[in-house]
């Protein structure tokens, strides 16, 4: 029982922090953009809103996870962070294709969707 309270724990701390980071993404996109591995955009008066949208995606993301925890079942958590997965695994694929940071691309990318998996698997098995 306590391994369950543990992955519903971390599937909550994942669901947090990506709306805490989508919320960055609304309010300070340039910054935000900084962590992710990417050199910055080029300058321009649309580039903000286009930041923007990868914020309201992240936090959908997150009130998903959320919205499973409240209504559904932890297999359904599971299902979702294992679906999600691919999120942080494309990022990191993208950030090294472009030949970006790959301290950020191993470092926070992939150590996300490792941890979502590690998280994803067993509430999908239904440890308890």
């Amino acid at each position: 029982m306590a391994m369950h309270w543990l992955l519903i724990g971390l599937a909550l701390l994942l669901a947090l922090a990506i709306i805490a980071i989508g919320t960055q993404y609304i309010l300070s996109p340039t910054a935000a953009t900084r962590s992710f591995g990417l050199p910055l955009p080029e300058n321009g008066t649309n580039i903000a809103w286009w930041l923007r949208l990868k914020g309201v995606r992240d936090i959908a993301s997150g009130l998903t996870v959320l919205a499973l925890m409240a209504w559904g079942t932890p297999r359904g958590v599971g299902i979702v962070l294992l679906a999600e997965a691919f999120i942080p695994v494309g990022d990191m694929l993208l950030v090294l294709a472009a030949k970006g940071s790959t301290r950020s691309a191993f470092g926070m990318h992939a150590v996300t969707a490792v941890v979502m998996v590690l998280t994803a698997i067993p509430l999908i098995m239904g440890v308890r």
